[in-house]
């Protein structure tokens, strides 16, 4: 469970990553940055912090933080009661992400999955986005991606947001009890 202090210091530096990346959010947005950290007992490493700006039934808008090798598990956004699950576009904004799905496996990947997590990560083809680029995944794919040596921000723009339904590879993951803001 992230502690109060934990929180602090994490929403903190996301908001010192959005002033990097020249991304301006209001003082209300500020109070209520959220913190993925997955239960897992290790923000830094498995972990990432948002800024949600909508999330109706039809679109939803994030900025998505990430500090210097942080990883956002893989996982994927299925079907849920009839409807298609979600499909989303990352654009990075800052740093550098590597972003994991399915295909022709990278000879050697380029992120370093955290020790100890090493079974839950499947995913292994390579799409590198730097500031401006941008990959659009499709509904039900299972993803994972991890910010680079500086951290990164990436702009989140999707269909409606069920992140409670989402089913990640590592079964520790109860993805109810992911954030905190």
């Amino acid at each position: 469970m992230l502690t109060k202090e934990q929180y602090e210091v994490l929403s903190k530096k996301a908001i010192e990553y959005l002033d990097k990346a020249h991304i301006a959010i209001t003082d209300e947005e500020k109070a209520n940055i959220e913190v993925a950290e997955y239960e897992l007992g290790c923000p830094e490493k498995i972990g990432l912090e948002l800024v949600v700006y909508v999330n109706t039934e039809r679109c939803c808008a994030k900025e998505l933080v990430l500090l210097p090798h942080q990883t956002c598990p893989e996982h994927r956004h299925p079907e849920i009661n009839g409807c298609t699950g979600k499909e989303e576009t990352f654009r990075c904004r800052y740093g550098k992400v590597y972003l994991y799905v399915p295909g022709e496996p990278a000879e050697k990947i380029q992120a370093k999955i955290p020790e100890g997590f090493e079974d839950c990560f499947t995913c292994m083809h390579e799409i590198v986005l730097n500031p401006g680029e941008q990959y659009t995944i499709m509904p039900d794919t299972f993803h994972w991606f991890q910010a680079g040596e500086e951290g990164a921000v990436v702009s989140e723009f999707s269909t409606k947001s069920q992140d409670e339904y989402d089913i990640y590879t590592d079964k520790r993951i109860d993805p109810a009890g992911k954030r905190h803001v």
